[in-house]
Protein backbone atom coordinates (compact mmCIF):
# COMPACT_ATOMS: atom_id res chain seq x y z
CA UNK A 1 0.00 0.00 0.00
CA UNK A 2 1.31 3.43 -0.97
CA UNK A 3 1.84 5.77 1.98
CA UNK A 4 -0.09 8.86 0.96
CA UNK A 5 -0.37 12.08 2.92
CA UNK A 6 -4.01 11.18 3.56
CA UNK A 7 -3.03 7.90 5.22
CA UNK A 8 -0.31 9.67 7.21
CA UNK A 9 -2.86 12.18 8.53
CA UNK A 10 -5.28 9.39 9.40
CA UNK A 11 -2.60 7.37 11.20
CA UNK A 12 -1.40 10.40 13.16
CA UNK A 13 -4.93 11.42 14.10
CA UNK A 14 -5.84 7.93 15.27
CA UNK A 15 -2.69 7.60 17.38
CA UNK A 16 -3.05 11.03 18.98
CA UNK A 17 -6.78 10.64 19.59
CA UNK A 18 -6.33 7.24 21.21
CA UNK A 19 -3.57 8.68 23.40
CA UNK A 20 -5.81 11.50 24.63
CA UNK A 21 -8.53 9.03 25.64
CA UNK A 22 -6.28 7.83 28.45
CA UNK A 23 -4.06 10.87 29.04
CA UNK A 24 -5.84 13.73 30.83
CA UNK A 25 -2.89 16.11 30.52
CA UNK A 26 -2.69 15.64 26.75
CA UNK A 27 -6.46 15.87 26.50
CA UNK A 28 -6.25 19.31 28.12
CA UNK A 29 -3.32 20.69 26.11
CA UNK A 30 -4.53 19.86 22.58
CA UNK A 31 -8.25 20.83 22.21
CA UNK A 32 -9.29 24.22 20.87
CA UNK A 33 -10.08 26.62 23.69
CA UNK A 34 -10.66 30.06 22.13
CA UNK A 35 -10.25 31.72 25.53
CA UNK A 36 -6.73 30.35 26.00
CA UNK A 37 -5.83 31.11 22.38
CA UNK A 38 -6.81 34.75 22.83
CA UNK A 39 -5.71 35.43 26.38
CA UNK A 40 -2.67 33.15 26.69
CA UNK A 41 -1.55 32.97 23.03
CA UNK A 42 -2.05 29.21 22.83
CA UNK A 43 -2.58 29.38 19.08
CA UNK A 44 -1.28 25.88 18.43
CA UNK A 45 -4.73 24.71 19.50
CA UNK A 46 -6.27 25.84 16.19
CA UNK A 47 -4.37 22.94 14.60
CA UNK A 48 -3.86 20.45 17.43
CA UNK A 49 -7.59 20.14 18.14
CA UNK A 50 -8.03 18.38 14.80
CA UNK A 51 -6.02 15.43 16.06
CA UNK A 52 -8.22 14.97 19.14
CA UNK A 53 -11.71 13.45 19.18
CA UNK A 54 -14.48 13.15 21.70
CA UNK A 55 -14.92 9.40 21.44
CA UNK A 56 -14.23 6.41 19.22
CA UNK A 57 -17.29 6.96 17.03
CA UNK A 58 -16.38 10.61 16.43
CA UNK A 59 -12.88 9.50 15.43
CA UNK A 60 -14.13 6.68 13.21
CA UNK A 61 -16.62 8.79 11.30
CA UNK A 62 -14.17 11.61 10.53
CA UNK A 63 -11.42 9.24 9.46
CA UNK A 64 -13.86 7.13 7.43
CA UNK A 65 -14.93 10.19 5.42
CA UNK A 66 -11.34 11.39 5.06
CA UNK A 67 -10.22 7.97 3.81
CA UNK A 68 -13.01 7.82 1.23
CA UNK A 69 -12.41 11.27 -0.25
CA UNK A 70 -8.94 12.39 0.81
CA UNK A 71 -6.81 10.10 -1.31
CA UNK A 72 -8.74 10.88 -4.49
CA UNK A 73 -8.43 14.63 -3.93
CA UNK A 74 -4.76 14.25 -3.07
CA UNK A 75 -4.15 12.34 -6.32
CA UNK A 76 -6.29 14.82 -8.29
CA UNK A 77 -4.16 17.73 -7.06
CA UNK A 78 -0.98 15.79 -7.81
CA UNK A 79 -2.22 15.08 -11.33
CA UNK A 80 -3.02 18.74 -11.94
CA UNK A 81 -0.02 20.37 -10.26
CA UNK A 82 2.65 17.66 -9.99
CA UNK A 83 3.42 15.27 -7.16
CA UNK A 84 5.23 17.69 -4.85
CA UNK A 85 3.02 20.73 -5.45
CA UNK A 86 -0.12 18.62 -5.37
CA UNK A 87 0.86 17.15 -2.01
CA UNK A 88 1.60 20.60 -0.64
CA UNK A 89 -1.73 21.89 -1.93
CA UNK A 90 -3.56 19.00 -0.31
CA UNK A 91 -1.85 19.74 2.99
CA UNK A 92 -2.88 23.38 2.58
CA UNK A 93 -6.46 22.30 1.96
CA UNK A 94 -6.55 20.12 5.07
CA UNK A 95 -4.71 22.38 7.52
CA UNK A 96 -6.31 25.50 6.07
CA UNK A 97 -9.76 23.99 6.50
CA UNK A 98 -8.88 22.98 10.06
CA UNK A 99 -7.83 26.53 10.94
CA UNK A 100 -10.63 28.30 9.06
CA UNK A 101 -13.23 26.14 10.78
CA UNK A 102 -12.23 27.58 14.17
CA UNK A 103 -13.09 31.17 13.18
CA UNK A 104 -16.82 31.02 14.11
CA UNK A 105 -16.05 29.48 17.50
CA UNK A 106 -13.30 32.01 18.17
CA UNK A 107 -15.57 34.89 17.23
CA UNK A 108 -18.38 33.67 19.52
CA UNK A 109 -16.41 32.15 22.39
CA UNK A 110 -13.07 33.91 22.76
CA UNK A 111 -14.17 35.20 26.17
CA UNK A 112 -15.87 31.97 27.21
CA UNK A 113 -13.41 29.96 29.27
CA UNK A 114 -15.74 26.94 29.32
CA UNK A 115 -15.88 26.44 25.54
CA UNK A 116 -13.90 23.50 24.19
CA UNK A 117 -13.81 21.98 20.69
CA UNK A 118 -12.16 18.85 19.29
CA UNK A 119 -12.20 16.96 16.03
CA UNK A 120 -11.11 17.09 12.41
CA UNK A 121 -14.64 17.74 11.10
CA UNK A 122 -13.82 21.18 9.68
CA UNK A 123 -10.80 19.88 7.78
CA UNK A 124 -12.69 16.80 6.60
CA UNK A 125 -15.53 19.04 5.43
CA UNK A 126 -13.07 21.07 3.35
CA UNK A 127 -11.80 17.90 1.69
CA UNK A 128 -15.34 16.67 1.07
CA UNK A 129 -16.36 19.89 -0.66
CA UNK A 130 -13.16 20.01 -2.69
CA UNK A 131 -14.24 16.58 -3.90
CA UNK A 132 -17.70 17.92 -4.76
CA UNK A 133 -16.20 20.72 -6.84
CA UNK A 134 -13.97 18.30 -8.76
CA UNK A 135 -16.50 15.45 -9.08
CA UNK A 136 -19.99 16.96 -8.69
CA UNK A 137 -21.84 14.36 -10.74
CA UNK A 138 -20.30 11.32 -9.04
CA UNK A 139 -22.89 9.32 -7.12
CA UNK A 140 -22.44 9.06 -3.38
CA UNK A 141 -24.22 7.10 -0.69
CA UNK A 142 -24.96 8.13 2.84
CA UNK A 143 -23.53 5.75 5.41
CA UNK A 144 -25.90 2.80 5.87
CA UNK A 145 -28.44 4.23 3.37
CA UNK A 146 -28.17 2.48 -0.05
CA UNK A 147 -29.37 5.39 -2.18
CA UNK A 148 -27.19 6.95 -4.89
CA UNK A 149 -27.16 10.76 -4.78
CA UNK A 150 -25.05 13.03 -7.03
CA UNK A 151 -22.28 14.68 -5.04
CA UNK A 152 -23.46 18.24 -5.68
CA UNK A 153 -26.94 17.43 -4.41
CA UNK A 154 -25.47 15.68 -1.40
CA UNK A 155 -23.42 18.81 -0.74
CA UNK A 156 -26.47 21.03 -0.92
CA UNK A 157 -28.38 18.78 1.49
CA UNK A 158 -25.39 18.71 3.83
CA UNK A 159 -25.13 22.51 3.94
CA UNK A 160 -28.88 22.89 4.43
CA UNK A 161 -28.84 20.42 7.32
CA UNK A 162 -25.80 22.02 8.96
CA UNK A 163 -27.27 25.52 8.60
CA UNK A 164 -30.59 24.42 10.12
CA UNK A 165 -28.86 22.55 12.95
CA UNK A 166 -26.57 25.51 13.65
CA UNK A 167 -29.58 27.80 14.03
CA UNK A 168 -31.23 25.36 16.42
CA UNK A 169 -28.13 25.32 18.59
CA UNK A 170 -29.27 22.40 20.74
CA UNK A 171 -26.35 20.01 20.38
CA UNK A 172 -22.65 19.93 21.24
CA UNK A 173 -21.77 19.50 17.57
CA UNK A 174 -19.92 22.45 16.00
CA UNK A 175 -22.13 22.82 12.93
CA UNK A 176 -20.63 26.23 12.20
CA UNK A 177 -17.20 24.59 11.90
CA UNK A 178 -18.59 22.14 9.35
CA UNK A 179 -20.02 25.02 7.31
CA UNK A 180 -16.80 27.05 7.54
CA UNK A 181 -14.75 24.03 6.47
CA UNK A 182 -17.02 23.47 3.48
CA UNK A 183 -16.72 27.10 2.42
CA UNK A 184 -12.95 26.95 2.73
CA UNK A 185 -12.77 23.80 0.61
CA UNK A 186 -14.79 25.40 -2.18
CA UNK A 187 -12.92 28.72 -2.16
CA UNK A 188 -9.51 27.02 -1.92
CA UNK A 189 -10.07 24.85 -4.99
CA UNK A 190 -11.48 27.77 -6.98
CA UNK A 191 -8.53 29.99 -6.05
CA UNK A 192 -6.12 27.29 -7.17
CA UNK A 193 -7.67 27.41 -10.63
CA UNK A 194 -10.86 29.25 -11.60
CA UNK A 195 -11.45 26.60 -14.25
CA UNK A 196 -12.34 24.25 -11.42
CA UNK A 197 -15.34 26.50 -10.77
CA UNK A 198 -16.49 26.68 -14.38
CA UNK A 199 -15.89 22.95 -14.87
CA UNK A 200 -18.13 22.26 -11.89
CA UNK A 201 -21.13 23.81 -13.65
CA UNK A 202 -20.26 22.12 -16.92
CA UNK A 203 -20.20 18.72 -15.21
CA UNK A 204 -23.65 19.23 -13.64
CA UNK A 205 -25.15 20.33 -16.97
CA UNK A 206 -25.30 24.12 -16.66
Amino acid sequence: MELTLTLAIIATTVLVSLATFSNEDLNYKLPFLPYLAKHQNQWWRVISHGFVHGDHMHLFFNMYVLYNFGELIEKTLQYQYGTINGTIYFLGLYIGGLIFATIPAFYKNSNNSAYRAVGASGAVSSVLFAFIIFYPSMNLRLLFIPIDIPAYIMGGLYLAFETYSNKQGRTNIAHDAHIAGAIFGIVYVVLLDFNNFTNFFTKIGF
